[in-house]
């Protein structure tokens, strides 16, 4: 991924936190000599430094057939997003474009086909989103024997983090005012994903 150096995020936790946040992956490969991609949920585990992700496919997917040649894979990580106008700024000399966050996780996955594991790892999927609902739905709650086939269906598989790219483009070349000016616009827009991409030039804001 093409980082200039004033939209680069290397602080590892930022990375992490980004990541966790976004949950959402889309995992890159080759299968049959062709690129693939396979859309997945990931969480990370791990101490920090030497974080993974952890996810799982549909056995019926191809993709983690291409694991077992132990290639490098990359999962990119997608943020918020969204067009930024040029009227917009204080400075009249200026053209449009467009702000978002993405990171670039890059690792050799490992299938983990121990049923514990597999079992213990969708439950932390599973509880880890029913948190936010007052009444979360359990896996202990359903049948054991409908549990057990439905994990006979997917191949878990965790990849330990070798490197990270992460790219916040928020505006940093411009000036605190005309960033100032950005953020009002975004957070009056009707769009409500430019609310987010508003919310997350906030924080990323010097303190």
């Amino acid at each position: 991924m093409y980082v200039p150096n004033h939209f680069a995020v290397t602080d590892r936790q930022t990375q992490i936190n980004f990541i966790q946040t976004t949950g959402w992956g889309y995992l890159t490969g080759i299968v049959d000599g062709a690129p693939f991609v396979t859309h997945l949920p990931f969480l990370i585990e791990g101490e920090h430094g030497s974080e993974k992700l952890v996810a799982h496919m549909a056995r019926a997917n191809p993709h983690w057939e291409s694991f077992a040649d132990g290639t490098e894979q990359l999962v990119v990580f997608s943020g918020p997003h969204g067009y930024i106008s040029p009227s917009w700024y204080e400075a009249k000399k200026a053209v449009p474009t467009w702000n978002y966050a993405a990171a670039h996780v890059y690792g050799i996955p490992q299938i983990n086909d121990d049923p514990d594991a597999v079992y213990a790892g969708q439950k932390k999927l599973v509880d880890h989103y029913e948190a936010q609902f007052d009444t979360p739905w359990a896996m202990e709650n359903v049948e054991a024997e409908f549990i057990d086939g439905m994990l006979r269906a997917i191949v878990c598989f965790e990849i330990p983090i070798k490197r990270i790219e992460c790219k916040f483009k928020l505006s940093q070349n411009r000036t605190a005012e005309d960033r100032k000016r950005v953020m009002k616009a975004l957070n009056d827009s009707e769009n409500t994903a430019s609310h987010a991409v508003g919310a997350l030039m906030d924080r990323a804001e010097p303190a």
